[in-house]
């Protein structure tokens, strides 16, 4: 089980990020939706279904730690990729609808956490994941996706906790897929080694989180030439 009091402070902080991320999404006219993200190929509606989806695939993950049997978040990527396209196609208050359904859901689905758990850990895309991390891989999943809305809102207004769970989870990608050796340091000295660790990396934690998750390098100290990346 999570500790009592560490899911009520990540569920907490969940609800903060995803209240400022639904301010946001709420503020997009019909048009503004369909303007580019920062995700490669992807509009902001697209965003907006992705984050409902994952919201709802990532409750099977609860199911999965709870009761022992093996949840995959998606049937196919075919499967991911039709209902995300879907969703991106609905009319705004549809869209806004849906996110709201996903994110209350998963919200209550959660406090099932704080309960016996028959699976330490879990699958998400071939990345191991701690069962205790759960919540705070949904709070990575908000915070990196707010910021692909390319709004006026900034990263910098992530709770600091917030960014530390998003930098977690890319981390944890990045090592999974074979990222270049790096050693990765927070100017609240945070350090990550990927691989061999042998590139220096240094930044604050939003500069690093805007670098590895959607390659900005403007606010990064890279010891030698900087390293093509992964997706995440």
């Amino acid at each position: 089980m999570i500790n009592p009091a560490r899911l009520y402070s990540d569920l907490s902080r969940l609800g903060r990020e995803t209240d400022m991320f639904l301010a946001t999404v709420e503020s997009l006219a019909d048009d503004e939706l369909r303007v580019p993200s920062l995700c490669e190929g992807w509009s902001r509606a697209d965003v907006i279904a992705h984050v409902a989806s994952s919201g709802r695939a990532l409750v099977k993950l609860i199911d999965w730690a709870t009761s022992g049997e093996e949840r995959p978040l998606y049937a196919s990527p075919e499967a991911r990729s039709q209902e995300i396209a879907a969703l991106a196609a609905l009319p705004r208050q549809e869209l806004i609808a849906e996110l709201r359904e996903s994110v209350r859901n998963f919200a209550a689905q959660a406090q099932r956490l704080s309960g016996e758990l028959m699976a330490i850990e879990v699958q998400v895309g071939g990345k191991t994941v701690p069962a205790t991390s759960i919540v705070a891989l949904r709070i990575a999943e908000v915070v990196v996706h707010h910021h692909d809305l390319d709004t006026a809102w900034t990263i910098e207004e992530a709770d600091p906790d917030s960014l530390l769970n998003a930098l977690e989870a890319v981390v944890r990608s990045l090592r999974a897929k074979g990222a270049p050796g790096m050693t990765l340091v927070t100017e609240e000295r945070d350090e990550w080694v990927i691989g061999d660790g042998g590139l220096r990396v240094e930044s604050d934690r939003e500069g690093l989180l805007q670098w590895l998750a959607r390659g900005d390098a403007e606010h990064v100290d890279i010891d030698g030439p900087a390293p093509a990346l992964p997706s995440w």
